[in-house]
């Protein structure tokens, strides 16, 4: 797919991740729709930024939990750009509670987020867009048998099924793939860094090794149903 001209949708595009995917999107030419849930001053400050640099983006705001907000998402996004070619599922939650502590409001708060939006996003897109790109944000903890998060793990491995299944179900038209980011970067405060842990490669991924990977796909029309790590090789020992 060639970028220049097309309107993506990114969820959670404010912060983090989210953040770098709106900026090389609005730099590779795309109109961008950056969403929000609580990160709302960040979000209007991000496409007031993207502009000025005179790309067209906007911030719109819904809470993913409520699977009405999902269609609207969509709707408001559809109709704001004038259509979607790009969706973008990057907005999570995490709660690092292992199995003692997870009880049903975690499982229920975190399955509602990051599998059940990233679905209905996802079934939404697909009925208007014609043609198009989908890439879900998983994490390189789907490949290990941690359970320092267990909701969020299992919700991540989910979404990682769900991407091959859409893959084949939405064929030729639609592209999905996946990215599992290992333990990356904040783009501000180091304040807030997770360990690491060890790392083959050592080399701690960074926004942009997500980003370049990012684009890799939605470049590429012979991929779809992939999971790449980014992670230094981290998935590797289990």
């Amino acid at each position: 797919m060639e970028l220049s001209g097309k309107k993506a949708l990114v969820t959670g595009g404010a912060r983090r991740i989210g953040r770098a995917i709106s900026l090389a999107l609005a730099q590779a030419g795309c109109e961008v729709v950056v969403h929000y849930h609580r990160s709302g001053a960040s979000a209007i400050n991000l496409a007031a930024k993207l502009r000025r640099e005179n790309s067209t983006a906007l911030a719109l705001g819904a809470d993913l939990r409520r699977p009405e907000e999902c269609r609207r998402l969509v709707d408001q996004a559809w109709r704001a750009l004038g259509g979607l070619d790009i969706l973008i599922n990057n907005a999570a939650v995490f709660e690092k509670h292992d199995l003692q502590r997870t009880g049903a409001r975690i499982l229920y708060a975190t399955m509602a987020v990051n599998l059940t939006a990233p679905v209905l996003l996802t079934r939404y897109f697909a009925k208007r867009a014609k043609k198009g790109k989908i890439v879900n944000l998983l994490d390189q903890r789907i490949g290990a048998c941690r359970s320092d998060g267990v909701a969020y793990v299992l919700s991540k491995r989910a979404l990682a099924d769900f991407t091959t299944m859409a893959a084949f179900d939405l064929s030729p038209e639609i592209t999905v793939n996946a990215i599992a980011p290992g333990p990356v970067l904040p783009p501000t405060s180091a304040a807030h860094r997770e360990p690491a842990g060890a790392i083959p490669l050592q080399h701690r991924p960074a926004p942009e090794d997500i980003v370049r990977t990012l684009l890799f796909l939605l470049h590429s029309d012979a991929i779809t149903g992939q999971v790449i790590f980014v992670d230094g090789g981290q998935h590797l020992l289990g």
